[in-house]
């Protein structure tokens, strides 16, 4: 029989079901290991699992949500450390810590081609970067994650053979100023589709803060 032709007799008898309500509690189906369910069985199976997979999207919204939080107070004490910093090289040590004990990023770098003089110069960060760097760097709307970076960018990092995914992350206010480059082992801690909110807004506390020190 047509299951069209069904709907349309139980639409134009409502009054069906109700005199027939038996049929509902036997009406059989059968299970995957072959034993055969009543339509309530069926139902109440079916409400189980639906049970089961709210409580583990609640779940994994409460985790989420835990992990916020934690990434939230990160960031929020990095930005007093920033606002402690009296000076350029303060600043950078207050970055290298923060990615180094509160992210646990293993390896990053950062370069600046914007400083006030010379006398910056024997810092790692100010040493010489690329015009090619440069333009890629200013072309980023947003960090960018994944595995494919220049062979320069590679240069800054020990044993950068050996690593597995990197972010790229521009460092800019009036205009863009430096590169802050982090790098894992972990071909997943950078994956492509990564979400980049929280590395956004450590780029823009990290640009604000090293700005005070540079001269364009």
């Amino acid at each position: 029989m047509n299951p069209n032709a069904v709907l349309d007799f139980l639409r134009d008898h409502p009054q069906f079901l109700e005199d027939n309500a038996h049929l509902l509690y036997s009406s059989p189906s059968w299970s995957q290991d072959g034993r055969v369910l009543s339509l309530t069985e069926r139902q109440l199976r079916t409400l189980r699992e639906k049970n089961t997979n709210l409580e583990r999207q609640l779940r994994d919204m409460l985790r989420a949500g835990t992990d916020n939080d934690i990434i939230g107070e990160r960031l929020h004490r990095v930005t007093l450390a920033f606002f402690a910093a009296r000076d350029l090289t303060t600043t950078l040590a207050v970055l290298r810590q923060s990615l180094s004990e509160d992210f646990q990023v293993p390896c990053f770098a950062v370069r600046l081609w914007a400083t006030p003089d010379n006398t910056t110069r024997h810092i790692v960060e100010c040493l010489p970067v690329s015009t090619e760097i440069q333009e890629y760097t200013d072309a980023l709307d947003a960090p960018y994650c994944g595995r494919d970076v220049s062979g320069e960018i590679k240069s800054w990092f020990d044993g950068a053979r050996a690593l597995g995914s990197f972010a790229l992350i521009p460092l800019r206010t009036r205009q863009t100023f430096g590169l802050l480059a982090l790098a894992s082992p972990d071909i997943q801690r950078f994956p492509p589709d990564m979400g980049t909110v929280y590395l956004t807004r450590l780029s823009e506390l990290a640009s604000v803060a090293l700005e005070r020190y540079l001269a364009f």
